[in-house]
């Protein structure tokens, strides 16, 4: 266990320990990631739930740890570590190594820091850490308990996104909830026991091209992280319901996330120099049934247009965004799987990428009880396309006929990020 002070001197008195499964998972128990969950290998979710006080009153840290012991039990892939195959595709080898617990305190209530409002500061309550160089000792589960002045508290979880989209890792910290209410789970009874031998001899039949929703980086061999040509920052920016409904009438598209994405789309295509981003890619939820705990099982696809985007009606773009999407997940498959499983690509920020959080339980993460005031979550990982994240304000922010505004997340080329923000304050005032 080691103490150590942030610089940005918020956040000190700073923890780490290990937390695993309280059950062994067995001798050569092995995990094996899909081609789409090893295409994501290269970006992280971030996301932070904040709790008032009554919550976590006289709760002490023994007794948030003891829960997780259970729930590393029933997620057991969670908590291994990666290897190589000979192939050199990778897998997760269930070994219960378990995953960094940090404790933190803040010196702001949680009311001033909710209030400070900025992305950036987010960051010290999540761990920003990556799997490698050391791959084999890299633990694709952090969890961070920051205790604020007030006695508030935000738990965050860093979420290697190999192991599955922003909706399975939502179910994944909903479970801790049921868990800590009492729920005793089963033993999953999906164990897989033997690594499948994959012959790296083997080619498809046919010649793959890339799909447009990929870009290829690299190597990065065992430090799962791609370098970016230049700096990246995020910024958030809430819109009320009202707001959004006008912005929808004005796109004549009844959906929130189509009229925001036209428009992010139009602003930044007006601010960036060079090219106009013709192609975007869209992720959102997959209508298809997901197996097993974890996995990506997002829908990713993408918006081509052959036109000016600067010029474009907003409710053109909205419409493309609604209804003309190419679904690109075989393709993504496909490429994968031609290279081994060995592939480092980037998926957002491959293009400028819009990703829809909606229909994932955010606030279904019960503490005795008690529902998180607030949860955000972020891309981290973003190539140099930029990433747009859209989630649903929450139940505390619901307006009269039930309906709720948007928290927009942006991680882009840190020398749009000013230009952005007036560009759709002169257009739009949504920022």
């Amino acid at each position: 266990m080691v103490s150590s002070k942030s610089e940005a001197g918020l956040i000190y008195n700073i923890k780490f320990s290990s937390v695993g499964p309280a059950n062994v998972t067995g001798q050569d128990v092995v995990y094996e990631p899909s081609n789409i969950d090893l295409a994501m290998k290269l970006h992280y979710l971030r996301g932070i739930y904040y709790f008032n006080s009554q919550a976590f009153q006289d709760v002490t840290i023994y007794k948030v740890k003891e829960p997780i012991f259970s729930w590393f039990s029933h997620f057991y892939m969670t908590a291994g570590r990666f290897r190589r195959a000979e192939s050199g595709r990778p897998y997760i080898k269930c070994n219960d190594c378990g995953a960094r617990f940090i404790e933190a305190q803040c010196d702001k209530t949680l009311e001033e820091w909710l209030e400070m409002k900025d992305a950036s500061l987010e960051k010290l309550l999540v761990s920003n850490q990556v799997l490698g160089p050391e791959l084999t000792f890299s633990p694709p589960i952090l969890i961070q308990h920051t205790k604020f002045k007030c006695g508030g508290i935000a738990l965050g979880l860093s979420w290697a996104h190999v192991l599955g989209d922003v909706f399975s890792a939502t179910e994944f910290i909903n479970f801790l909830g049921k868990v800590v209410g009492g729920f005793q789970p089963a033993r999953p009874n999906n164990l897989a026991h033997l690594l499948t031998k994959a012959n790296p001899t083997q080619t498809l039949q046919k010649i793959v091209e890339d799909p447009l929703s990929i870009k290829r980086v690299g190597p990065v061999e065992d430090h799962w992280i791609a370098n970016n040509s230049c700096k990246m920052e995020s910024f958030s920016f809430y819109i009320t319901a009202s707001k959004l409904g006008h912005l929808q009438s004005r796109t004549e598209i009844q959906g929130p996330f189509e009229s925001l994405c036209a428009i992010i789309w139009q602003s930044i295509s007006r601010i960036r120099d060079g090219p106009e981003p013709k192609v975007v890619t869209i992720c959102k939820k997959s209508e298809e049934k997901k197996e097993g705990p974890v996995g990506n099982n997002q829908f990713i696809g993408v918006v081509k247009v052959d036109h000016s985007i600067r010029e474009a009606n907003p409710s053109e773009l909205a419409r493309l965004i609604k209804n003309e999407i190419i679904d690109e997940r075989l393709k993504i498959d496909e490429a994968i799987e031609k290279d081994h499983g060995v592939s480092d690509v980037v998926v957002y920020g491959a293009n400028l990428t819009f990703v829809n959080v909606e229909g994932a339980d955010l606030y279904g993460f019960d503490w005795e009880g008690h529902k998180p005031m607030n949860v955000s979550y972020l891309v981290d990982g973003v190539g140099d396309a930029g990433a747009v994240v859209v989630l649903p304000a929450g139940p505390n922010d619901s307006s009269k006929d039930g309906d709720e505004g948007r928290v927009v997340t942006m991680t882009l080329p840190e020398d749009e990020i000013m230009k952005l923000k007036y560009e759709l304050n002169k257009e739009w005032s949504i920022a």
